[in-house]
């Protein structure tokens, strides 16, 4: 079975992005989008089967120049879960309108890799509920928003962790991971 991970960029107040990145001015955001932290991010990221994510995530890389239908990362498969985004699905990129419960319960029950799951907090969340995800990986910014998009959008879970790593960076980022503890 495959194992779901919330690999995510969180401020210390637990969102997930702030107001200048929804307004698609990450110039003027908070998070850190350069430093030690980012080249082990990028290979982290190559442990991944598939990338999972909600429109706002996908759209977020429009700002980059990425098109509707394009992967927002090169050599995985992509999962794209809306019910507003409108293009066609190809080899790369994968549009699911449909339950993405049942899909992403599928999915890990197909497969035996790991399934990178990189937003949104509203997918997080609802997953969560259905205990689909197995794995967080916080990138945690030394910063605190005040407002965004919340790690697990409306859902106010209450859970026990296992913490297994833990990694600081000289830029004040950490990133600790932990195994999820269903009860």
């Amino acid at each position: 079975m495959a194992e779901l991970v919330y690999h995510v960029a969180v401020s210390l107040d637990n969102f997930i992005a702030d107001q200048a990145m929804l307004d698609g001015n990450i110039n003027h955001s908070f998070f850190l989008f350069e430093g030690d932290h980012v080249p082990d991010f990028l290979s982290d990221i190559q442990q991944y089967e598939a990338v999972l994510m909600g429109s706002k995530t996908y759209e977020f890389g429009f700002q980059f120049g990425a098109k509707p239908g394009e992967p927002g990362y090169k050599g995985l498969k992509h999962y794209i879960f809306s019910s507003s985004l409108q293009f066609e699905s190809n080899e790369e990129v994968e549009l699911i309108k449909g339950n993405a419960v049942a899909f992403i319960k599928n999915l890990k029950q197909q497969g035996d890799g790991k399934l990178w799951l990189c937003g949104g907090g509203e997918l997080a969340g609802t997953l969560l509920k259905h205990k689909l995800i197995d794995q967080l990986v916080l990138k945690v910014n030394p910063v605190i928003i005040g407002e965004g998009i919340p790690l697990f959008g409306s859902v106010k879970p209450s859970l026990k962790l296992d913490l297994v790593e833990m990694k600081q960076y000289s830029n004040g980022v950490i990133k600790p991971t932990y195994n999820i503890i269903y009860t």
